[in-house]
């Protein structure tokens, strides 16, 4: 009986399997190389296309960012204008008043008071001036108490003749100037007007 020996065609199959599961393994990892590969590439696409779009929404409200800087200075300066206007306004509706004022002031003064300074905060109304004795200057709050466009004289200091050394008495006294009219607006933040001398009306 004749024996055929099977060890070598089983060696040869074992090989030609071994070359078929690398071959296999191979392509199933050069597969797997190239998806991902893919995978990797369409990942970076997809963030420099989210940083471009981030650069465009940075410089877009960078622009808007100025913009709105540009309109908030515009919106300051009109304000300011605004305000602007509305003292322009308030000084044009009491000038009357303010020489109302320096009429019923000039009115009031006695002989012998002179007046170095006035003062003027809406309404009220603070004078400073020299006396050549202290009736006068009570003198002069009569005349303004009197008057019917300045009253509530309020004496706030007196100095004798002894103690400014000049013969003459130095005062400081407040009064309200009363509305005419309605024409000195509420609120108004008042005007200051100094006067350096007014003599003596006679």
């Amino acid at each position: 009986m004749t024996r055929i020996n099977l060890l070598p065609w089983r060696e040869a199959e074992r090989r030609r399997r071994q070359r078929e599961f690398a071959i296999a393994g191979g392509l199933t990892f050069g597969m797997f190389l190239l998806f991902g590969l893919g995978l990797y590439f369409q990942i970076e696409m997809m963030i420099a296309s989210q940083d471009a779009r981030n650069r465009f929404l940075g410089d877009a409200i960078a622009i808007l960012d100025v913009r709105l800087r540009e309109i908030e200075k515009l919106e300051e300066t009109k304000a300011n204008l605004l305000a602007r206007m509305h003292v322009i306004q308030e000084l044009q509706a009491i000038r009357p008043e303010v020489v109302h004022l320096f009429d019923e002031v000039v009115e009031a003064m006695p002989e012998g008071v002179f007046l170095t300074r006035m003062v003027q905060t809406g309404t009220n109304v603070v004078v400073e001036g020299r006396a050549q004795s202290n009736a006068r200057v009570s003198a002069l709050m009569r005349a303004i108490q009197a008057s019917p466009w300045i009253s509530d004289p309020q004496l706030l200091l007196i100095e004798n003749k002894n103690q400014t050394g000049t013969g003459l008495s130095h005062f400081r006294l407040g009064f309200r100037q009363q509305r005419r009219d309605e024409i000195i607006p509420d609120g108004f933040s008042g005007s200051r007007v100094i006067l350096p001398i007014l003599a003596n009306s006679q």
